[in-house]
């Protein structure tokens, strides 16, 4: 398989597991709900009063919970292993192409820097 070849499965398996395995997993739920309005863009004009009174600047504000980051690490490892469990089923492949076009207007993939420098560091 030449290059092309290579980066276009890739970019495509990657989309793939990104719809399958990340969205519409329990991350949905935690993005669901009210967004703040900021005037400025960068959300500096948004605060978070807790329960104790404390005003916290949004860009300070945990967004989600140790609880909640569990939840969904732990479903998206398992939906990950199921991903490769499966890979070699045909009907599977046979959905995937369906499922796939969904994400045809998607952007193109790009390599991560940080991953990238921390695959660079185990050399």
């Amino acid at each position: 398989m030449n290059r092309n070849a290579e980066e276009r499965v890739a970019a495509q398996t990657a989309k793939a597991l990104a719809l399958m395995c990340v969205r519409n997993t329990y991350l949905e739920s935690i993005h669901s709900g009210q967004s703040p309005v900021t005037k400025t863009g960068d959300f500096s004009d948004v605060k978070v009063i807790d329960a104790e009174g404390r005003e916290i600047p949004w860009t300070e504000v945990s967004r989600i919970s140790d609880d909640e980051m569990g939840r969904l690490m732990k479903q998206v490892v398992n939906r990950l292993y199921t991903w490769f469990i499966k890979t070699e089923d045909l009907g599977f492949h046979t959905r995937l192409g369906r499922w796939l076009q969904a994400t045809e207007l998607w952007d193109a993939p790009e390599l991560d820097e940080v991953l990238m420098r921390m695959i660079a560091q185990d050399r």
